[in-house]
């Protein structure tokens, strides 16, 4: 078996990696600023600090393969002029970290896997957009779609050391333990259906087992480098994906759409990625053999429910 670490080990989409890769038996080390002892003889934990750049040369010179999450919550809190600034920092800092360690401590590291988002894109030139956006595409001038460039840049020194490094923009991940779809039914509870604006905006989503074990095929097969959409194969309007939910609970709502205004004056700047149309192609990792689990929103959702 092999040896896994993993930064951003102790988010959403880490938690659901983790517990993953353990049932397979492999031996995972999640990055920590604070170095915690496990129950697991399977888990363990490494300090290292983004900010001071410092890492456990013992972590990186055990790991097989790294899974590169870390980054502050894009929707956590307000986009302030600081919130941003955390963002974008603590993704292209922490990329710039392992670069570091991976040129300076002996390693044995097969192949680098880091998260990034499908905010690399803009918004859909027209909606519906009869061509997806694929990975060919620039990156938008807004503050995602700079962060993305950052982010995906502060990593790629990786390959010229001769580590197959692959990047993953990752879509809006439906999960039961947290992320948008906690928001999304939250106003169920109450009989209400709430549609985002106009409720045409595409929704380029993934299920959380499906970017779990994208995250473990672009680890085990070679020929995985580069970048990849991590979506689901059949993208929703953000109408279709709260009527899917709704849907799956079995109970009548009434829809009730949220006028942009409403979440401009709640949400400010980041009221921009909730509205915006976004149709990303996930042909590029269904050519190169992954077979998507959850391709329709319908039979996700009732994988939740």
């Amino acid at each position: 078996m092999k040896t896994i670490l993993i930064t951003g080990g102790t988010g959403m989409a880490g938690r659901a990696l983790t517990k993953a890769l353990l049932a397979q038996g492999h031996h995972v080390i999640i990055m920590s600023r604070n170095k915690k002892e496990t129950n697991n003889p399977q888990l363990s934990m490494a300090a290292w600090n983004v900010e001071q750049q410092t890492i456990d040369a013992d972590a990186i010179s055990r790991a097989d393969y790294i899974i590169h999450l870390a980054g502050a919550g894009v929707a956590d809190k307000r986009w302030t002029a600081a919130r941003k600034k955390e963002i974008a920092d603590s993704r292209v800092r922490s990329g710039e970290l392992l670069v570091k360690a991976l040129g300076e401590i002996p390693n044995k590291v097969k192949a680098v896997v880091s998260a990034s988002a499908i905010g690399w894109y803009g918004p859909d030139p027209s909606v519906p957009n009869p061509q997806p956006f694929t990975e060919e595409a620039p990156p938008h001038t807004d503050f995602l779609g700079q962060t993305c460039l950052q982010w995906e840049q502060s990593t790629e020194p990786i390959a010229a050391m001769g580590i197959r490094l692959a990047k993953l923009r990752i879509g809006i991940v439906l999960s039961s333990d947290g992320g948008a779809l906690k928001e999304f039914v939250k106003p169920l509870k109450f009989g209400v259906a709430s549609v985002l604006g106009s409720g045409r905006q595409v929704v380029s989503w993934i299920h959380i087992d499906d970017l779990v074990q994208l995250f473990i095929y672009a680890l085990e097969i070679d020929h995985i480098s580069g970048v990849y959409n991590a979506v689901a194969p059949q993208p929703v309007t953000n109408r279709q994906l709260i009527q899917a939910i709704a849907k799956s609970r079995n109970r009548f709502y009434i829809t009730l759409p949220v006028p942009a205004f409403v979440l401009k004056v709640m949400l400010g700047e980041m009221s921009i990625e909730v509205l915006k149309s976004a149709t990303v192609s996930a042909g590029k990792i269904q050519q190169a053999g992954f077979v998507f689990r959850y391709a329709e929103a319908g039979e996700a959702m009732k994988s939740f429910f």
